[in-house]
């Protein structure tokens, strides 16, 4: 992991600090910046965004598809867990935590935008952190790779619908035509563009031109991130300095989806005879999220100032420390692991025997 990668609780930390400073400091400024909109997109976000995500999507091969089906279990339950669980399960921890436990103790005016942003934060699986995760847990990087295009290509359709059946059984308005806008803007066009970014690379110098490239645009992509983090807490800022619990009451249905869905995905990898190097990555790219996406689409949506933009930035905060504890846990564990996969894999070969 890089600086920027190890330390980006830290660099979040400060971010929500110096947001809250400039826009308290500065407020007819960033409100100029946020008016800055064209059919409902800000437009220095949305170059922002861009220069957060392409980058991200220069390294994804999607002809690593062609090997989808080699560990076909492992990559089964990674789609169970991000497509079938972990956006629904989200969904109900925002309503129990956000509509129930933490009710009278959040703006009720942001109820259902806090919800909506918990909602767009989980459907939107791991694009490029993933990869780190993968190493760090000696991960099968075909494996890694081949899941990631394959949540991509997903993602272009089913990232849209999804958050829409969710946002109306949350009894959410959904502006699906600005929803939609924001598939095009934030998914679909970077892709394309990302994809013609990688082959002109490849092409005009094969793989040590791309890793050359890829080193020029990942402090890019970071520091767009930590942009548009300062951008949105200057906007945020009051409401952290009325109550700056919220990011905590946030946080904690944040926390127990990402430990849920993590302990689901690893036992079910286990259960089904998946080797280590490939159950790792799974479980983990199965609980780890595409924030610069999510952050995007929050804001596309609902505003700088919701409480749904603020709910993003949160999943940002808690990303790394909370990631690194998983890799931990499935580093430690790789020898209670293997015994369960190893039983398994003997009686599956004595019955095909």
């Amino acid at each position: 992991m890089n600086i920027f990668e190890r330390f980006l609780t830290i660099w979040v930390a400060l971010c929500i600090v110096a947001g809250i400073a400039l826009g308290h400091f500065f407020p007819a400024l960033f409100q100029s910046i946020g008016n800055m909109e064209v059919a409902s997109v800000n437009l220095p976000v949305a170059v922002l965004i861009w220069l957060m995500i392409i980058p991200m999507l220069v390294k994804i091969d999607f002809t690593a598809l062609a090997q989808v089906m080699e560990h076909w279990r492992g990559i089964g339950v990674t789609l169970l867990i991000n497509w079938g669980i972990k956006p629904f399960s989200m969904a109900l921890l925002g309503l129990v935590f956000i509509g129930y436990v933490f009710e009278s103790y959040l703006p009720a005016d942001q109820h259902e935008s806090y919800i909506a942003g918990l909602i767009l934060l989980a459907a939107a699986p791991c694009t490029a952190m993933v990869f780190v995760w993968s190493n760090l847990t000696n991960g099968e990087p075909h494996f890694t790779l081949s899941q990631v295009a394959l949540n991509d290509v997903i993602m272009i359709v089913a990232f849209a619908p999804i958050v829409g059946l969710l946002l109306g059984i949350s009894a959410i308005t959904i502006p699906w035509d600005t929803l939609m806008l924001s598939v095009g803007l934030y998914i679909v066009i970077p892709v394309i563009i990302s994809q013609i970014i990688r082959r002109m690379a490849m092409a005009s110098g094969g793989q040590a031109s791309l890793d050359r490239l890829l080193g020029v645009f990942g402090p890019i992509s970071m520091a767009a991130l930590l942009a548009t983090l300062v951008l949105l807490f200057a906007f945020q800022g009051d409401q952290i300095l009325n109550q700056p619990m919220i990011i905590v009451m946030l946080a904690i249905p944040i926390l127990i989806q990402v430990y849920f869905n993590f302990g689901v995905a690893y036992f079910l990898n286990r259960w089904s005879g998946e080797a280590h190097c490939i159950a790792a990555p799974s479980s983990l790219i199965g609980v780890s999220n595409f924030f610069e996406l999510a952050v995007a689409a929050a804001i596309s949506i609902f505003g700088f100032d919701s409480g749904a933009a603020l709910a993003t930035v949160v999943g940002v905060l808690v990303e790394v420390p909370v990631m690194l504890t998983l890799v931990k846990i499935v580093n430690r564990s790789k020898g209670w692991y293997e015994r369960g996969s190893a039983v398994k894999a003997r009686m599956e070969r004595k019955s095909v025997d």
